[in-house]
């Protein structure tokens, strides 16, 4: 399949099963914590500016927000996770509204987790890594801002992150800058082996 994204909608923003739409596309969702950079990876992903909001301040997603990719997928941006200003009842809010999604969506094909590639894994990314392997969604691990670690380290800082989330051997792992856009292609293709 060639992704080429020329025209992106945002279909619906979801906070329950009901309000998710009806097509027969394959959905990709995007997971990370919050601080990551997921929206900025979106909007680069799509070579928009601003279709997903980025902001100053973390936990800004607090729905499920559904993308169509040009009539041939939708991305699925998840509500960051680890967000410590959060009150525990939003965070519980939060999590039952993104297991429901995981664990009952049938259009589900993907989940891109995103990881800092600067920093070993969080508690939160081992545990929602834990989580897709629990129930058998395929996942794609992401290593964001490979532009802020030297060019000579980032397999070294790949293989931590690998290590420390015990990535299964069925599973990717790509180290992306959304500066140098320069993996765009790579990381399509591999999304639509999923597909």
């Amino acid at each position: 399949m060639n992704i080429n994204p020329n025209n992106i909608e945002l279909i619906i923003s979801a906070v329950q099963e009901a309000q998710y739409p009806e097509t027969n596309l394959s959905e990709v969702a995007l997971s990370g914590r919050s601080n990551v950079g997921k929206s900025t990876f979106i909007n680069s992903m799509i070579g928009r500016k601003n279709m997903a909001r980025t902001s100053q301040q973390p936990g800004k997603t607090q729905t499920l927000n559904f993308f169509n990719i040009d009539e041939q997928l939708i991305f699925v941006d998840v509500p960051g996770y680890g967000y410590a200003k959060v009150s525990k009842a939003q965070r519980e809010k939060f999590g039952k509204m993104i297991e429901e999604y995981l664990t009952q969506r049938e259009n589900l094909r993907l989940v891109i987790q995103l990881v800092d590639l600067r920093h070993n894994p969080t508690e939160d990314d081992v545990l929602m890594y834990n989580y897709l392997k629990h129930f058998d969604i395929p996942t794609l691990v992401i290593c964001t801002k490979e532009d802020k670690i030297a060019k000579g380290k980032v397999q070294k800082h790949l293989k931590n992150i690998k290590d420390k989330l015990e990535l299964e051997p069925e599973d990717s792992i790509i180290s992306y800058s959304s500066i140098k856009n320069n993996k765009q292609q790579q990381i399509w293709d591999l999304i639509s082996t999923y597909l």
